[in-house]
């Protein structure tokens, strides 16, 4: 069997409600502190680079933080006909606002963060993800997401993306009908929202669900909701719904995708074909 070196310590993440935990082994903490709206840790990790903590619980590492942005911007991205103007609710460590950035076609992108020190954190230790943040189609804007969207001029934004933190605290606003019917408002012809939702191993008939139920309440009644593996994350696997009121979501470019003008490290068409054909056990989602 084997055993946590004696000399080691470790950062764990306790998800009590379904009995599980996950530990990485820490180094040197780099940096604490308690900003207007959460306390932020940042680690790092022996094998996992660095770790950005907030209120306790894993946000982000060097190592596997690919497969999360990856998934939340491209499977959308080749979705929508023509994405031009984007919109990032949250994202504060930037690595959505850079994926996104690699399409060529967008023209322009706001990222609203309610945590301006999650975003000059992140500049400071995880510079990678920060290497588009100066890109002239980009606007970093440290406001509240769901008062910015309630303010969009109608059919301003192709593309919506929801990067935000468990459905909690500040949060707790971007997983109900009046948000969602906001940014159906806000979407233009085939515009098209996508949101992370959580575990599909933990939460598909429970939050899943009721997200699901809330966008049909807005009108976004075409969903598909995308799992991908994500170690540092409850349970290891996690998730992505995309949602519109009239764009087939299961359809993608996928010639766009095979022949993209950028690398990637998890995402290709062979992926996105793939995430389209969801376990059985998440087929009820699309039964009702």
């Amino acid at each position: 069997m084997p055993e946590f070196p004696a000399s080691a310590s470790w950062f764990t993440e306790v998800w009590s409600a379904e009995g599980s935990a996950f530990s990485l082994e820490v180094t040197e903490k780099l940096h604490e502190e308690r900003s207007e709206f959460q306390h932020i840790e940042i680690y790092q990790t022996r094998h996992w680079g660095k770790l950005m903590v907030l209120d306790g619980c894993y946000m982000v590492t060097d190592r596997d933080n690919f497969l999360y942005h990856e998934m939340l911007t491209h499977p959308a991205l080749f979705t929508h006909p023509n994405p031009k103007k984007v919109l990032i609710i949250g994202g504060g460590d930037c690595g959505t606002l850079r994926e996104v950035l690699r399409h060529p076609g967008v023209e322009r992108v706001w990222q609203v963060e309610i945590d301006e020190r999650v975003t000059r954190l992140a500049e400071q230790y995880f510079p990678a993800l920060c290497e588009a943040n100066n890109d002239p189609r980009a606007q970093l804007l440290f406001e509240d997401g769901i008062a910015w969207i309630r303010n969009c001029e109608p059919g301003e934004l192709d593309l919506i993306i929801v990067d935000s933190t468990d459905p909690v605290g500040p949060a707790a606003g971007l997983f109900n009908r009046e948000f969602f019917g906001h940014c159906l408002r806000a979407l233009g012809r085939d515009g098209l929202l996508v949101q992370q939702s959580e575990s599909p191993l933990f939460h598909t008939h429970s939050l899943i669900r009721e997200m699901r139920s809330e966008l049909a309440a807005a009108g976004l009644t075409n969903q598909l909701t995308l799992p991908f593996p994500q170690p540092i994350y409850p349970s290891g696997w996690w998730s992505c719904t995309l949602a519109s009121a009239g764009l087939d979501v299961r359809a993608f470019r996928e010639t766009d995708a095979e022949n993209k003008a950028f690398a990637t490290f998890y995402y290709n068409a062979g992926v996105h074909r793939g995430a389209l054909n969801p376990p059985e056990f998440m087929k009820a989602l699309d039964e009702g």
